[in-house]
C-alpha cells in the first residue's frame, strides 16, 4: 500500500547547512521534498553533464526500438577533430573512420565522458548534432525542463546553450525512475576502449554515489549531478560553479552526506493499526475501531517530530448500523496549535443494530447514571 506524504515543511534551522557551491539542489526521491537549494533556477552552462540529457535520449530510442545497442556508426573527421583526442577534452579516443557499436559508444558517452562518443552518437542517430539538439529539447519539454535549452550532444560552451540545477536534478530523477535497467551503467568505475581504460570521473562513486556525471568547463566551472540510496531512501544532488577538483568532491560530499544521515522518514500512522475508536448509538457494541486508508509519513529533520500532535475527532456518536469501510472521523494533525492536515478515518468493522431489549436495557442504565449525578 502506498504511502500518504504529510506535507510540512519541516527544514533544518535556518543557517544550519550551506554550501560553497554558488547553485545547488537536493531532493528527496521518495517525497519528492527539496531538501536544501541555493539559486536552484539560475541558468548556467551545462558543460558535460549535457550528457544526461544525451544519454535519455538515446535510451529513449532504444526503448522505442528506433535504435539498437548493435547498431554500428562510423567515426566522422569532425567527430574526431572536436572530440577527439587531439582536442583538449574528455575523450573516448575514437579513430577517425573507425566502425563502432552504440552499446560502445553509451559506455564511452557516460564513463569516460568522451565527446567524440557524443557527436557520433548524434551523427549515427539523428545525421547532425543540430538535429539530435532539436530531440533532446522535445525530450526534455516532455519531461518537464522548463528553464534548459541545448544545442549540442556533449555539452562544450555554445550560445543559448544553459541547464539550471533544478532542471539537471529532475532529469536524474527520470533516468533513474524510467531506465532502471541502464541506470548501473553510471556506477561503472572504469571502460577500456581501444586498448585506452579511463576511470569514471564521478568522485562520490567511491564514497556512497551510485551515478550519475560531473562536467566542468571554465564557463561553468565544476559540477556534479548525483544520486545515492542509504535506509530505503534516495536522493539526488545537482551543484555547480565550483573553481576546483576538491571542492567539488569536498561540497558535493557534504551535501550527500546531509541529505541521507540529517533526515528521517517517520510513519504518523500505520494503515494496519487502530489509531482511535468512535462511538455508535443504538449498537451492538458501543465503539468502533478507526483506521486509515494507507499509511502516513513525513521526513522531518533527524530526532525530532518538531512538536507535531495527533487529535483524533469522530463522527459520534454513529447511529448503528455501522459498515466496516464507513467514514467515521478524522485525525488531525497540528503544528503550534494550527492544524497542518486533516487525514479520514474510517470504520475498522461492522456494528449491528442491538436487539430490541439491548436498547431497552441501555436506555435504563443510561437513566441509573444520570440519576446517580
Amino acid at each position: 500500500m502506498q504511502a500518504l506524504l504529510l506535507v510540512v515543511v519541516f527544514a533544518a534551522p535556518a543557517g544550519a547547512f550551506e554550501t560553497t557551491a554558488p547553485t545547488a539542489i537536493l531532493i528527496d526521491v521518495g517525497t519528492g521534498r527539496v531538501l536544501y537549494e541555493k539559486n536552484a533556477d539560475d541558468p548556467i552552462p551545462p558543460a558535460s553533464l549535457a550528457k544526461l540529457m544525451t544519454a535519455t535520449v538515446v535510451f529513449d530510442m532504444i526503448k522505442k526500438g528506433e535504435a539498437s545497442r548493435e547498431d554500428t556508426f562510423e567515426v566522422s573527421e569532425h567527430a574526431w577533430r572536436e572530440g577527439g583526442a587531439n582536442s583538449g577534452g574528455s575523450t573516448m579516443f575514437l579513430p577517425v573512420h573507425k566502425t563502432v557499436s552504440l552499446d560502445d559508444l553509451i559506455k564511452g558517452l557516460i564513463i569516460q565522458s568522451g565527446n567524440d562518443a557524443a557527436i557520433v552518437i548524434a551523427e549515427g542517430l539523428s545525421g547532425s548534432e543540430a538535429k539530435f539538439a532539436d530531440r533532446m529539447n522535445a525530450e526534455a519539454r516532455a519531461i518537464g525542463l522548463s528553464h534548459s535549452h541545448f544545442v549540442n550532444p556533449h555539452g562544450l560552451p555554445a550560445p543559448g546553450q544553459e541547464v539550471t540545477m533544478r532542471d539537471l536534478a529532475i532529469l536524474a530523477e527520470y533516468l533513474i525512475k524510467t531506465f532502471p535497467q541502464e541506470y548501473p551503467l553510471f556506477s561503472e568505475q572504469s571502460f577500456t576502449f581501444n586498448g585506452i581504460t579511463q576511470k569514471n570521473r564521478n568522485p562520490l562513486l567511491e564514497l556512497g554515489a551510485d551515478g550519475l556525471k560531473t562536467g566542468h568547463t571554465a564557463a561553468s566551472g565544476y559540477g556534479l549531478v548525483a544520486s545515492a540510496a542509504k535506509g530505503g531512501r534516495r536522493i539526488v544532488l545537482a551543484m555547480s560553479g565550483m573553481q576546483s577538483l576538491a571542492e567539488r568532491a569536498r561540497e558535493a560530499k557534504r551535501v550527500m552526506d546531509f541529505g541521507l544521515q540529517d533526515f528521517e522518514e517517520v510513519t504518523l500512522i500505520s494503515a494496519a493499526e487502530a489509531i482511535g475508536e468512535a462511538k455508535v448509538a443504538g449498537g451492538s457494541q458501543e465503539s468502533v475501531p478507526l483506521f486509515a486508508r494507507e499509511d502516513l509519513t513525513m521526513l522531518v529533520p533527524r530526532g525530532s517530530l518538531a512538536d507535531v500532535t495527533r487529535v483524533i475527532e469522530g463522527n459520534g456518536p454513529i447511529p448503528a448500523p455501522v459498515k466496516k469501510g464507513q467514514r467515521a472521523g478524522w485525525a488531525v494533525f497540528s503544528r503550534g496549535g494550527e492544524p497542518i492536515r486533516e487525514v479520514p478515518l474510517f470504520a475498522g468493522e461492522s456494528v449491528e443494530s442491538a436487539g430490541v431489549f439491548s436498547r431497552i436495557a441501555g436506555t435504563v442504565a443510561a437513566q441509573f447514571r444520570s440519576d446517580d449525578r
